[in-house]
């Protein structure tokens, strides 16, 4: 997911074009508010037993006490922001094609592939606000969408302190911070940054308050320094207590996992929750 390999180079000159725009403007903003020390993420929402990035998906991470539900945002071919992981639809639903090339009124009649015969469909962007406020804090896999439109949404929801955005492309990081300064971004370290030096400078150009999957520690730490949380993903198809207890030892302040409802058990019975 990491696409900063090309952004570590080129974003010394945007940045500073954009530092003289955004001096007085609100510093990055604070992450949303959680019940607890370590967040649990619900990888494409609890889709254990129901299809993932549906609504059904999002409500039952709800029901279980999830903190975040992540999530992935594309965009049809008439401009309509939804919900779904694929840049095409063949994969989870009975229609073939990329998103952007269905309409709205297209997308809407294909079914999401399920366990249990109901009808699943893809979600608009709005629907998944609507469902998740004050309810869930929402980590939002930016795949492919307007920054403006997007952040229109979620002031129209008043959603604005329940959101990550995890930026997966060189141009979405200025867009964010040009038109919403104080949204919490999320992103990868670059491969090619090695040494704490590098980290330094890195992260003096990309004001950032999650970065997932350090495993260094020495890193971890120089990280929290920073006050940049670390995410770490858990989701395998071995995931379980072995794989938990590991991610556990690591220190990291969130998992992203397969298996939100499990997981919370775990730590509820290890008494980390």
């Amino acid at each position: 997911m990491s696409f900063f390999k090309s952004l570590f180079f080129l974003i010394s000159g945007v940045f500073f074009c954009l530092s003289i725009k955004a001096a007085g403007q609100t510093s990055p903003g604070r992450l949303p508010e959680s019940k607890h020390k370590l967040i649990v993420i619900a990888h494409r929402g609890n889709h254990t037993n129901v299809p993932e990035n549906t609504l059904a998906s999002i409500t039952e991470a709800i029901k279980h006490g999830v903190d975040y539900v992540e999530v992935d945002l594309r965009t049809t071919k008439d401009g309509h922001l939804v919900i779904h992981h694929d840049a095409t639809v063949d994969r989870a639903t009975n229609g073939k094609g990329k998103v952007s090339e269905h309409t709205l009124a297209e997308i809407k009649t294909l079914q999401v592939y399920n366990h249990n015969h109901k009808t699943h469909r893809i979600p608009e962007f709005r629907d998944v606000l609507k469902l998740c406020k004050n309810k869930i804090n929402i980590y939002l896999d930016f795949k492919d969408a307007d920054v403006a439109q997007t952040w229109q949404q979620i002031q129209e929801a008043g959603m604005e302190k329940q959101i990550v955005v995890y930026i997966n492309k060189k141009e979405q990081y200025p867009k964010w911070k040009t038109i919403a300064p104080q949204m919490p971004l999320m992103t990868s370290i670059p491969d090619e940054v090695k040494s704490q030096d590098q980290l330094t400078a890195f992260l003096n150009k990309v004001k950032i308050d999650v970065v997932d999957n350090i495993v260094d520690p020495e890193i971890q730490r120089f990280l929290q320094t920073r006050n940049i949380s670390v995410w770490l993903d858990v989701q395998d198809p071995k995931e379980g207590p072995d794989s938990w207890n590991i991610a556990l030892k690591k220190g990291v302040q969130g998992l992203q996992t397969d298996h939100p409802e499990a997981l919370i058990d775990y730590l509820k019975k290890n008494g980390l929750r």
